[in-house]
């Protein structure tokens, strides 16, 4: 099979792999290899002509921007927080959450102060243009403890059931964004390997709205 005839899709590892096999199933595309308990990175769809590489969900911009994958699987969060030079092509409607700020529980709105996130440039651009003094923390887990610890006063973190929020005694008082994740594309890619990322939008497009897909090749 000719390699122009190849696409190569990062997936991220952890928790939103599962839905994301899911919804590649849904359109046609063998993740049987996938779904296997294996250490291995690299799969492929010789069926569908398809390459997977999986990594970190933070590196999968970087995997996508220099070209190693034509297309990613990533979260809204990380495209806002990264800024990279990516073409986002659909919203595939999974790993739906909220990038939210929250407090102690009953302390009220976040006037300013100190805020603990994983998401400095978000949060950072998210009180200037509200005009709001923050001083940001970057943590690179537990987010919730830096309310408990007085490290900061409020927390930017993403929110699914809240109930870790409700566990740690803390509440949501604004919303930031709604994160889902998304396909993206290496830009020369996009114009190179067209016919068949096109083909690739088509077919999830279809199994995000409960259709079907053909054969990729």
């Amino acid at each position: 099979m000719a390699e122009m005839n190849w696409l190569t899709l990062a997936l991220a590892k952890g928790r939103m792999l599962p839905p994301a096999i899911d919804l590649l199933e849904k359109a046609g595309i063998d993740c049987g290899s996938l779904r296997e308990m294996s250490r291995q990175l690299q799969f492929a769809d010789d069926r569908n002509c398809l390459r997977f590489i999986l990594a970190k969900p933070a590196d999968i911009p970087t995997y996508v921007e220099y070209g190693v994958a034509d297309l990613g699987i990533v979260g809204k969060d990380v495209l806002l927080e990264q800024e990279r030079e990516l073409y986002e092509l659909l919203d595939l409607k999974i790993g739906l959450c909220r990038l939210s700020v929250a407090k102690r529980a009953g302390s009220g709105d976040f006037a300013g102060g100190h805020v603990a996130t994983k998401y400095p440039r978000i949060t950072e651009r998210y009180f200037q243009e509200q005009g709001r003094q923050a001083e940001v923390i970057k943590l690179h887990g537990s987010i919730e403890l830096a309310p408990c610890l007085n490290l900061a006063e409020a927390i930017v973190d993403l929110v699914d059931s809240g109930k870790t929020l409700q566990e740690n005694d803390l509440e949501e008082v604004e919303t930031i964004a709604r994160i889902t994740s998304r396909l993206v594309a290496n830009p020369g890619s996009y114009q190179v390997k067209g016919e068949r990322v096109g083909w690739l939008v088509a077919s999830l497009a279809a199994a995000v709205a409960g259709g079907e897909s053909e054969t990729g090749c």
